[in-house]
């Protein structure tokens, strides 16, 4: 017995050498599953997200929201403060998109795989039977904000006319969504002090306008603005045929936002 004792203690080594080798591979493929998840840039699995979609690198990571609103606002009665851009140091700018006119259903891949806070201005008349799109993109982290019932003109409207386009928006996204929105955005970004007392009225906590809009295949700035700045609102456009989809104009903002050294913030986290 004592004669087969080396070659027994040398086989065993083999066979846990064996064991050990063959857990390496396994290692391997979940370092570089692990490698390809991210933020901003992967969905996990082939290629990263951001080149599936055209993009030549990752947008930087979103910092930390801040502990408070950098632009503290208050929903309830007394004129809505107006809002186009947030007062804050970090290297964001927002992404909001009006109306609900263009349902692309790749739009809400670009959203989920990107994980791209974006905001949603809707209109229930333009919207018509196409909430369960929004909801879809609700699902994947887009949040769902007001764009008044028929998207009139509001500015010169009595009161009574501009509350029931204002708050009549808030049920049915309420009914819809089981939200209640506390930003909006007035059709046209016209707007007077009427329009900011009804607002504050619905509870609405900001009139939110723009700094930069994507129309069609360029970005064009406010008056007196000539690049994106950390901060900015950005608003995207509904386009119509033969424009770029929706989903192609996002990613040509996205384009400039990184050329700017900058990424995409999620707005109700700073309002």
């Amino acid at each position: 017995m004592r004669r087969w004792a080396p070659a027994a203690g040398v086989l065993a080594l083999v066979l846990l050498a064996g064991c050990a080798q063959s857990v390496d591979p396994i290692e391997r493929l979940g370092e570089k599953a692990a490698g390809r998840a991210g933020s901003h840039g992967s969905s996990g699995v082939g290629e990263p997200a951001y080149r599936r979609w055209g993009l030549a690198g990752p947008l930087p990571p979103a910092p930390r929201p801040p502990a408070r609103p950098a632009t503290p606002l208050a929903a309830g009665p007394g004129l809505t403060p107006v809002v186009d851009r947030v007062r804050t140091t970090d290297r964001v700018v927002f992404l909001t998109y009006d109306d609900g006119a263009e349902r692309d259903p790749r739009f809400v891949d670009l959203v989920r795989e990107l994980r791209l806070p974006v905001s949603m201005f809707l209109t229930d008349s333009v919207v018509g039977p196409g909430y369960g799109h929004f909801a879809r993109l609700q699902a994947v982290g887009a949040s769902i904000q007001n764009h008044t019932l028929d998207h009139s003109a509001l500015r010169g409207l009595p009161y009574a006319g501009q509350r029931a386009e204002i708050c009549g928006q808030q049920d049915k996204l309420r009914s819809r969504f089981g939200i209640r929105p506390h930003l909006f955005r007035p059709p046209y970004g016209t707007y007077d002090t009427t329009t900011l007392r009804a607002a504050g009225d619905c509870h609405l906590a900001a009139v939110v306008l723009w700094r930069a809009s994507m129309e069609g295949e360029r970005l064009t700035f406010a008056k007196g603005e000539r690049r994106l700045r950390a901060g900015d609102i950005v608003s995207v456009a509904s386009g119509e045929s033969p424009a770029p989809s929706l989903r192609e104009r996002t990613v040509r903002l996205l384009r400039e936002i990184r050329r700017a050294g900058l990424t995409v913030g999620r707005l109700e986290d700073y309002l």
